[in-house]
């Protein structure tokens, strides 16, 4: 999720495109954003309803990554690949 928030953080992504970037479903894709956006990593917007109701389909709510949350985002993804490359203990290298 992480990742594909950061993909191009400067870009607002409504949930289903992120659901296809972090290759999750929708069921989980949702609670994670609404964590993130409680913690401030996240900033969500709905779309004007203008635009749905010239299009025909439902509203969209856009999310897109903080400046911090970035920043921390990327802080947690090189810890998390940093913790894999280490041996487990008792493990030889």
């Amino acid at each position: 999720m992480l990742r594909a928030l950061l993909e191009d953080p400067a870009k607002q992504r409504y949930g289903l495109e992120l659901c296809e970037l972090a290759g999750l479903p929708s069921g989980t894709i949702y609670p994670i954003l609404a964590r993130l956006e409680r913690v401030g990593w996240v900033d969500s917007v709905w779309e004007d309803p203008a635009v749905h109701e010239a299009e025909g389909r439902p509203r969209r709510r856009f999310y897109q990554i903080t400046e911090g949350g970035a920043e921390q985002a990327r802080s947690a993804l090189a810890h998390a690949y940093r913790a894999r490359r280490q041996p487990l203990p008792g493990w030889a290298a």
